[in-house]
């Protein structure tokens, strides 16, 4: 019998790395539209669907995805030639290239040992699943690119590898436990029943949440002021197509475009702004089944324990207040990026703000006048965080050779994604005491976040106004008391009116089964 040597061990195991890396490479290859509807498919045929419907489910959730990202793709390609023709009409020019997520993410897949982020990712996530420490099943592969960049960085500030696969594990948990309390408000903003999204993109809300709930002391607002909301008090302007065309029209000029150009602009964002929600609809076809037949194996198999699907973010994409936010916000960047002193960043390829967007979005249920005021907040964060690490970036576009940076230039990217986390838990490993506290802190507020968001009501439900009431005859004499907004949970069990009698058990009147229906047309 042969003795195994130290190097056949060594041969077999970096034949083993490189068997690995060939099917990490060929899975995230395929792309999301593909990889994702071939996921799902798998998932559900074991909870139980007919191999036709899953089939059917799998190919109409590909072409979701894929009819989204045409449409966001449109979306940036019509709006960033408009802001680069808003910087050079305003003659501003700084030194740091915007390479967008895009250019990060390939500068960030060239790294060494981008593949064994994936099976990390997996070995995680089934961990907590077993343990039932998260309800979410985390199938956006693709994105955990974002992982890697985490790693990327972390080494950059500490040259030590494993604190970099540390720190990428932190974020994997976070993400998934951020993903059960994203659920039942997407599920809300969606009507997609079973879904959620765990995705870093969504950490900005740690941030914004101190801010917004300031916002909760200005009664204005405190109302609603979603699309449809904006609808009803504005009629045809508050129709998606219609907001598309003012927004789109009013950045042409802005742009200096003359009226033919700016009226091309118009047409196009109201294409784009009237593609998103249709596109929507074939999430819901596609996830609606997977949902159910999920939560029937569930209760079945495992007495009612809930798993959710962990799906990348255009899944909110058909939401009118992103796309208005995030337009809106484009010549704020760009007049930002110039007044303020450091920045050496101007918006170009991440001109369309998907960084803010998405936790915003979540964060204040879509209303949009909070998620334009907390965007001209917080925009500086994004533009200094795009200038800190541009160094960092251009480092190692130039080690990859994914881009060819002129000299004197720099590599950035000015929406950066999570700019907050990727410093303060970057600098912490690396021992600056300032990060540290600063890390703590954000997981001080992470934790907040967590518990809010798991208490706090739903979009729909979270910006009704109560009528005051102060006895029985206010309420008989209050000829505007909008009864649809009065939220009868609160009056569950409660004795209301004069006199009770013996026989009355109002403890027992669920009043749920009346939350909403309307008793005024017969009033005494």
């Amino acid at each position: 019998m042969g003795v195994t040597t130290n190097d056949e061990l060594k041969e077999v195991g970096v034949n083993a790395m490189e068997i690995l890396k060939a099917v990490v490479n060929f899975v995230l290859n395929l792309g999301g539209p593909v990889f994702v509807p071939l996921i799902m498919f798998i998932i559900a045929l074991v909870v139980g669907l007919s191999f036709k419907k899953s089939l059917l489910v799998a190919i109409t959730l590909g072409v979701a995805f894929s009819g989204m990202n045409l449409v966001v793709n449109y979306m940036q390609e019509i709006i960033a030639p408009a802001g680069k023709a808003m910087s050079k009409s305003l003659g501003v020019t700084l030194n740091v290239i915007d390479a967008g997520w895009t250019g990060v993410a390939a500068i960030t897949w060239s790294y060494k040992v981008a593949f064994l982020f994936f099976p990390l990712l997996l070995a995680i996530n089934f961990v907590m699943l077993t343990f039932n420490w998260t309800k979410t099943l985390n199938v956006d592969m693709w994105n955990v690119w974002n992982k890697i960049f985490t790693y990327v960085i972390v080494y950059y500030f500490t040259n030590n590898m494993f604190l970099g696969f540390i720190v990428a594990a932190f974020q994997i948990i976070f993400e998934l436990k951020i993903g059960d309390v994203w659920q039942r408000h997407i599920e809300d903003l969606t009507g997609m029943e079973g879904v959620t999204v765990p995705h870093f993109i969504t950490f900005f809300a740690v941030i914004l949440n101190p801010l917004n709930k300031l916002l909760d002391y200005i009664p204005l607002f405190n109302k609603p002021f979603d699309s449809e909301a904006i609808q009803k008090k504005i009629g045809i302007f508050g129709e998606n197509k219609v907001m598309g065309f003012i927004i789109g029209i009013l950045l042409g000029f802005g742009a200096g475009y003359g009226l033919s150009k700016s009226l091309m602009l118009a047409v196009e964002a109201a294409t784009a702004m009237t593609l998103f929600p249709m596109i929507s609809k074939l999430f819901m076809e596609a996830l609606n089944p997977i949902a159910d037949a999920m939560g029937n194996f569930m209760k079945k198999h495992f007495k009612d324990r809930k798993v959710y699907i962990g799906l990348d973010w255009p899944i909110l994409a058909g939401r009118s207040e992103f796309w208005v936010t995030v337009i809106v916000l484009v010549p704020v960047e760009l007049l930002l990026a110039i007044v303020l002193p450091n920045n050496n960043i101007l918006p170009f390829a991440g001109i369309i703000n998907l960084s803010f967007a998405v936790a915003a979005l979540l964060l204040t249920g879509a209303n949009l006048l909070r998620m334009i005021v907390l965007g001209i907040i917080s925009t500086p964060i994004f533009l200094y965080g795009g200038t800190y690490f541009a160094p960092m970036i251009t480092k190692l576009a130039r080690q990859t050779g994914s881009f060819k940076v002129p000299a004197g230039q720099q590599l950035s990217w000015s929406t950066f994604e999570g700019p907050d986390f990727r410093l303060f838990f970057g600098q912490a490993f690396a021992g600056k005491w300032w990060a540290i506290i600063a890390a703590i802190l954000w997981t001080g507020l992470f934790v907040w976040l967590y518990k809010d968001q798991r208490r706090i009501a739903l979009p729909s439900k979270r910006y009704a106004t109560l009528v005051p009431v102060s006895s029985p005859s206010a309420v008989a004499t209050k000829a505007t008391a909008n009864y649809q907004d009065v939220a009868l949970n609160a009056l569950d069990g409660k004795h209301i009116g004069g006199t009770k009698k013996k026989n009355d058990n109002y403890r027992n009147v669920d009043l749920n089964a009346v939350d909403g229906m309307d008793f005024s047309q017969k009033r005494r």
